[in-house]
Parts: C-alpha cells; sequence; structure tokens
C-alpha cells in the first residue's frame, strides 16, 4: 500500500507537471471528437486519433524539451 505522505509529496513536487499533462488530455479528447463527431467517421477512426494523442503528446513535450536543452 502506497503511504500517503509519499503520495503527497509526490504531486507536491510534480504539480505544474501533472496539471500540464491533464490539459493536454482533455484538449485532445475535445478536439478529436468535435472533429469526429463532425465528420460522421467510423469508431475504429476515433479510437485511432485518440491513441495517437500519446504519440502527438511525446512529440511535443520531446520537443519542447530539446528546445530548452538548446537554450540553456
Amino acid at each position: 500500500m502506497v503511504d500517503t505522505a509519499t503520495l503527497v509529496d509526490h504531486v507536491r513536487e510534480h504539480r505544474s507537471g501533472m496539471a500540464l499533462d491533464l490539459a493536454f488530455a482533455v484538449v485532445w479528447v475535445a478536439v478529436v471528437t468535435a472533429l469526429f463527431r463532425g465528420l460522421g467517421s467510423p469508431q475504429w477512426a476515433y479510437h485511432l486519433a485518440l491513441a495517437g494523442g500519446v504519440v502527438a503528446y511525446y512529440g511535443f513535450f520531446g520537443s519542447l524539451a530539446g528546445v530548452r536543452e538548446r537554450e540553456a
């Protein structure tokens, strides 16, 4: 079982990153849902686009980290 103090410390340490991750996920799902409902696409294409959010997430934040590293 997870110690509550450890969990609280982890959340305090990563608060802004966790909020950014959640915001990215919410925006991605909202955009994909709005787009695919409007187009009337098949369900498998919708699920594939949702799964593509994982690739988009790592691509976006990976490139962002690369830019930050290059600036430093």
